[in-house]
């Protein structure tokens, strides 16, 4: 049977940490072929930007197991919540296209995991908020809500490296945008 286990897990090392150091927007479809090994995505054949955009504190990357017994489903919401700090006019018109559209995004946390969220259907803005705060040590910036309904969890991006979460696969034919201080 397709769902039998294959192996055990002992309790592992203290030796990770939380947190996200970076993520990248990838326009969907621009990724042109995956290729997945062991649920791992090993290639990418397209030609593609990725936009990125260096996030500390506030952000996290979580994935929810979506079961259903009686209808015999399983599917994994992958929500991305992000703290972006100062608040620009060239970011509200990023952010507004971002919010349009359901782009491909590469989540890359301190542990140097890189993760595909959004594989086959994309990602969609669900939320967020435009803020200036109202004391002194307030936010002045925005919040965002990104969420993927898949068939299995984020995949693992092999030979991620902190500086190029595509630079292990060899079909890739990237360009990572990196953003300015404003």
């Amino acid at each position: 049977m397709a769902c039998d286990l294959t192996k055990g897990r002992a309790v592992p090392c203290k030796d990770v940490v939380g947190g996200i150091r970076a993520v990248y927007f990838v326009d969907y479809g621009d990724l042109g072929t995956i290729t997945l090994t062991n649920d791992e995505v090993t290639n990418i054949s397209g030609t593609f930007s990725a936009y990125q955009y260096l996030v500390k504190g506030n952000s996290s990357f979580e994935q929810t197991f979506n079961s259903s017994r009686d209808n015999g489903t399983t599917f994994f919401t992958q929500t991305l919540n992000l703290t972006l700090t100062k608040l620009t006019k060239e970011d509200n018109k990023e952010l507004k296209l971002l919010a349009y559209g359901r782009p491909y995004v590469v989540v890359q946390d301190y542990n140097g995991n890189a993760f595909l969220m959004g594989m086959n259907n994309g990602a969609e803005v669900t939320g967020g908020t435009i803020v200036t705060g109202a004391a002194m040590g307030d936010l002045s910036g925005y919040t965002l809500t990104m969420e993927g309904q898949e068939t299995m969890p984020a995949n693992f991006i092999a030979g991620a490296t902190t500086a190029n979460p595509f630079a292990g696969l060899a079909g890739a034919n990237d360009t990572i945008v990196v953003g300015s201080n404003s």
